[in-house]
């Protein structure tokens, strides 16, 4: 194979997207219909992502960790499709695919997209394992 293809081939997969988001995230704040939230005080959120799948936690210094949510995902190209499949609060999206654009960089993934009740979701996560 000639060098320059060597180059190319490794520049292309380089920046290819990566085929899952597995590891502990933390919610770092976001942004809802224009309007910036921070994370919260007093707990955290977090979110363990497997190859396909996640779980939500609240994180309680002194208590339990509670799960509050569970979803499946997949990656193609920009495009995470999140699907939750258990939220232990009132929820209009569980079992509904909802399409995000997603971004990596360092230690941040960003999710953007819009539900399906036309709120606009911009959201940061922090991966710390």
């Amino acid at each position: 194979m000639k060098p320059y293809l060597i180059f190319t081939a490794l520049t292309l997969f380089s920046f290819t997207s990566p085929v899952t988001l597995k590891g502990t995230w933390q919610f770092a704040g976001g942004i809802y219909n224009g309007k910036k939230e921070s994370a919260p005080e007093g707990y955290a959120l977090h979110r363990k992502y497997t190859t396909t799948s996640y779980q939500a936690f609240v994180i309680e210094k002194g208590v339990k960790p509670e799960k509050y949510e569970t979803g499946n995902y997949s990656l193609k190209g920009d495009t995470c499709v999140d699907t939750e499949t258990f939220c232990s609060q009132p929820s209009t999206i569980t079992n509904i695919p909802i399409r995000y654009l997603y971004t990596l960089r360092h230690d941040t993934l960003t999710l953007k997209g819009t539900l399906p009740t036309g709120m606009r979701v911009e959201e940061y996560w922090t991966r710390i394992r």
